[in-house]
Parts: C-alpha cells; structure tokens; sequence
C-alpha cells in the first residue's frame, strides 16, 4: 500500500526515478557544444542541439544532416534512440526522416540528426536549437529459428488495414 501511495504522488515518483538507470560517456567535438539535457523533472528524453557553424535552411520538403558535435558510448545492451521534437513537429512541420534513429551501442562516430520539413515554409536551424530528443532503451537480440509452419492467429496474413480503421 506505501508502495501505491508513493506511485500515486508523481512528484515523489519523478523525484524517486532521478538517478536510476544508466551512465553514457559523451564527447564533446568542439568547445561550443552543449551536452544534451532533460528538460523536466519527469522527461525520457534528453533534447540534443545543433551544433553547426552559421545557419542551415531547409527548404519545404527537403531534408539534411545536422551535426551536434558530441559521439556516445553507449553502455553494451542498450541503444540511444534518436526521436523527434513534438513542439517543432507541430509548430514547423519538423521531424527525423528515420525516426526514431537507433544509435548502437558500438558506434563512435558523431551523432547527426536527419532533420526533415514536412510543413509548408522554409525552416532555418541555428546553433544551439534543440533539434530532436535522445531516450535510451535496453536492446533484446533475437534468435531466429527457421521453421516450415508459423502458428495460426485469428488475424493470419491480414496486413495493412485489415483490422479496421
């Protein structure tokens, strides 16, 4: 019943949650990069910023590669998953072509972001915008078993649509 109690009061559990989990080493690839940050008590995600030398615009429908200056080394059986800003989604029509982005434990290289305008205007990126959000999640590898029959669900083969709207 305490347990409840505590679970049920958010600021106790956001406060009881700070701390847990798992420690990332990160490098910074230049002296003007900011190392990304949760925004709030209670965000799964750390947002990430431009780092980039004069302003990016990216043309309504187009795409391009935004650096952030930092590389990760993510801890082996975790991934960093790489998602898109709600608030540029909504306002700008900004979103992550491959979202989310899995970063894999092994790679060194320096994090880019894929920035994509969807909406109808222009969109310029300047240095120091928080471009996207960073959530790390634990990896589970599968092993696949080739088999000649697959089980029968009630869904079968249906695809695309096939339980309704």
């Amino acid at each position: 019943m305490l347990l409840y109690k505590i679970l049920e009061n958010s600021s106790l559990f956001a406060e009881a949650s700070v701390g847990l989990g798992i420690t990332v080493n990160i490098k910074k690839l230049r002296a003007d990069v900011e190392a990304p940050s949760y925004e709030t008590a209670g965000a799964s995600g750390m947002d990430v910023r431009a780092c980039i030398d004069k302003a990016v615009r990216i043309p309504a429908g187009a795409s391009a590669a935004i650096p952030t200056g930092l590389a990760f080394e993510i801890p082996s059986g975790y991934e960093m998953q790489v998602r898109p800003r709600s608030g540029l989604a909504l306002k700008h029509g900004i979103t992550l072509l491959n979202s989310p982005g899995t970063i894999d434990a092994d790679y060194r290289g320096e994090l880019t972001i894929i920035l994509a305008n969807l909406g109808d205007k222009d969109f310029t990126v300047h240095h120091g915008d928080r471009i996207a959000q960073l959530v790390f999640a634990p990896v589970v590898r599968a092993s696949l078993t080739e088999v000649t029959l697959l089980s029968e669900t009630d869904r079968g083969a249906g695809g695309f649509g096939s339980t309704g709207i």
